[in-house]
């Protein structure tokens, strides 16, 4: 073999290192980089969907002068959509940022697990606070404790 073919031979051997090394290593930032906006992404849904849980306790607030009890709230609250005339109508517009389709049952469960988020009430203080959590992270709505916490998101 003379040096010329030797050197051809080499030249596309060392052209198909540099590629497959130019793309592990695009790949090798990139991948981490796409799960970490996928879960942003996902934070955010599960946030939005805390967000529509918040408006609708609201607009039972507005129509029973009270929260759902600690004890079944969340099922009360399911109860409440699906039978008031306007949570009917509106519920689309009102509550189906996160979801497809409308669906009131799912309103209570976590986009990321499909777990249900927790509900708790405090009907001893004045204005009644309640605390509305994700199960599966920090992010809360409300506290049990601070009034000036009710209705607020703690990720703001």
């Amino acid at each position: 073999m003379d040096i010329e073919t030797r050197n051809k031979i080499l030249t596309v051997v060392l052209g198909i290192i540099i590629i497959g090394l130019s793309f592990w290593l695009y790949d090798s930032l990139i991948t981490p980089y796409q799960k970490v906006k996928d879960r942003e992404a996902m934070t955010e849904k599960v946030r939005e969907r805390l967000l529509d849980a918040k408006d609708a306790l609201i607009q039972y607030e507005n129509n029973n002068d009270t929260f759902p009890p600690s004890e079944g709230g969340l099922d009360s609250l399911v109860s409440f959509l699906k039978a008031d005339s306007m949570m009917i109508v509106m519920g689309d517009s009102l509550f189906g940022r996160t979801m497809d389709v409308y669906n009131p049952d799912s309103l209570i469960y976590s986009p990321r697990t499909g777990n249900r988020f927790e509900y708790a009430l405090n009907d001893t203080l004045r204005p009644q606070i309640y605390l509305l959590e994700d199960p599966d992270t920090d992010d809360a709505i409300g506290s049990l404790e601070r009034t000036t916490m009710r209705n607020a998101p703690n990720w703001n």
